[in-house]
């Protein structure tokens, strides 16, 4: 399925957000995540099914400064 993540237009097998996270190989319990502009929760991200031209941003915290 085709999405963009993060601005870029990506064809990935993922029928939810928890399945798009682990094929882009993104872990942990720090992410932050927004589909079509709406926060998606860790907790809710394994039922979180997506479709085809969801707009998909993951936010990691960064150090400096």
């Amino acid at each position: 399925m085709t999405f963009i993540i993060n601005g870029e237009e990506q064809e990935i097998a993922a029928a939810t957000l928890a399945d798009l996270l682990s094929a882009l190989d993104y872990e942990g319990e720090w992410l932050a995540t927004a589909v079509n502009g709406e926060l998606v929760h860790r907790e809710d991200r394994a039922g979180f099914t997506l479709g085809a031209r969801d707009r998909i941003e993951i936010l990691s915290p960064m150090q400096g400064g």
